[in-house]
């Protein structure tokens, strides 16, 4: 009995309780600099994309192509005002050649451009103007015109000329007076559609450009092809393709879009619609890059630092080895500074090398000073064995999409099992 009431009475600050209170405090402030790592890795995405930007509005920027249009003036008979009627082919046919070049670079940000070749083949047929109770005199056959509607003019590499027939015509810029200023007007001279014996046409285009390319359907039967050493296109629009093979070394997609797969008609009188939203369109984006990789990365930070600290809290407590709460800061302080590594690292070569390169410095750094705090090398074995599991967990989650909540979810009820076995014997009472 007098052994008993010898012994010193432990205070509450040495419990087991207060020790993991601690810790976990300690986990809820280190979450402030990660928060301040996520705001750099955001600061420096839009950076990069500022200069993306500038640079691509160099070189080229998205394409978008709506046309060949007949075009042929006429007199209304009723208002007697000279109004514009628009027919669009009856036939359209397009084969697009897209080659990716060597990426544009200016400091450390590069961009992905393109040169694009469209070539286009079609026919139309007679106007019917009949259908608006037009007479044919009242008819300018003698100032048809072709028009094309598109975006990115400082960046077409050759003169545009549009073959009818036995004839050729060429494009010439016109005033803009639709509502899109984005969208720019290329159009003919003036020509005897009358003295036309063939309506046949072929023309072809090329394009500096970068980001999309997007053509709209004119045609009561468009067909397009489209081929590019670009091996992650992302097919968009209104229309996607029939067909299409993708490699590592580039993509080939087809489409064919019928007149009543779209909801506008082959002629339009007084005014030319805008029917940019009823394109078909492919992206050459990037379509993870490596900022979208780091912030993925970095919305795991918690996990890392409270799974870190609670191997060390299981090892203090079974091994009944004393650490300072110092001790756990500067190896919180170490887990956080994997993700400005991994950042700076990114940004001079690929994600999977700077992953490996800040995983491994950071795995050996903290095994490293386990060791003095640890006074054994058992313990900080098994501390580098589970960051390194964890760190290679958190990577397979990054790089899978469809999977990744599944191997995620697996994932944490194994450590969860770990944890509860591991922790089974502990006296928490102490």
């Amino acid at each position: 009995m007098e052994n008993f009431q010898n012994q010193p009475k432990q205070g509450f600050f040495q419990s087991t309780t207060a020790k993991m209170i601690m810790v976990g405090l300690l986990t809820l402030v280190l979450l402030i600099p990660l928060f301040f790592v996520q705001d750099l890795i955001s600061e420096r995405s839009q950076r990069q994309k500022e200069v993306v930007a500038e640079t691509t509005s160099k070189w080229g920027e998205s394409v978008y192509f709506y046309g060949p249009i007949l075009k042929i003036p006429y007199k209304d008979p009723i208002t007697n005002q000279v109004e514009n009627a628009f027919f669009f082919p009856e036939e359209l046919s397009n084969v697009s050649n897209t080659e990716i070049k060597t990426p544009l670079q200016r400091s450390i940000y590069k961009s992905n451009v393109f040169t694009t070749k469209m070539q286009f083949k079609g026919s139309y047929v007679q106007p019917k103007f009949y259908k608006k109770n037009i007479p044919n005199e009242n008819v300018f056959w003698d100032k048809a015109t072709v028009i094309i509607r598109t975006t990115n003019l400082k960046s077409v590499n050759d003169e545009v000329k549009i073959n009818i027939g036995s004839n050729s015509f060429t494009f010439e810029p016109v005033h803009n007076n639709q509502n899109n200023d984005s969208i720019e007007s290329l159009e003919t001279g003036y020509f005897k559609y009358n003295d036309l014996k063939n309506t046949n046409f072929n023309m072809s285009i090329t394009y500096n450009g970068s980001k999309r390319i997007s053509i709209v359907p004119v045609g009561k039967t468009t067909s397009a092809k489209m081929t590019s050493n670009w091996s992650s296109p992302n097919f968009n629009g209104s229309f996607i393709p029939n067909d299409k093979k993708i490699t590592n070394k580039g993509f080939d997609a087809t489409w064919k879009i019928l007149h009543f797969n779209r909801p506008f008609s082959q002629e339009n009188f007084e005014f030319l619609p805008e029917l940019n939203k009823y394109a078909f369109a492919v992206d050459f984006i990037t379509p993870v890059d490596e900022y979208q990789q780091n912030e993925r990365a970095s919305k795991y930070g918690f996990l890392v630092i409270g799974l870190t600290f609670l191997i060390f809290f299981l090892i203090q407590s079974i091994s009944k080895i004393s650490i300072h709460i110092f001790q756990y800061c500067m190896i919180g302080i170490a887990l956080i500074m994997f993700y400005t590594l991994l950042i700076s690292i990114t940004e001079h070569s690929s994600f999977s090398f700077a992953y490996a390169i800040a995983g491994i410095s950071v795995v050996a750094l903290i095994s490293l000073y386990s060791i003095s705090i640890l006074k054994d090398k058992k313990f900080p074995t098994f501390i580098a064995i589970s960051l390194s599991l964890l760190y290679t967990f958190i990577y397979v989650i990054i790089q899978l999409e469809d999977y990744a909540l599944l191997v995620g979810s697996i994932g944490l009820f194994l450590i969860l099992s770990s944890v509860m076995y591991f922790s089974r014997k502990i006296e928490w009472n102490k």
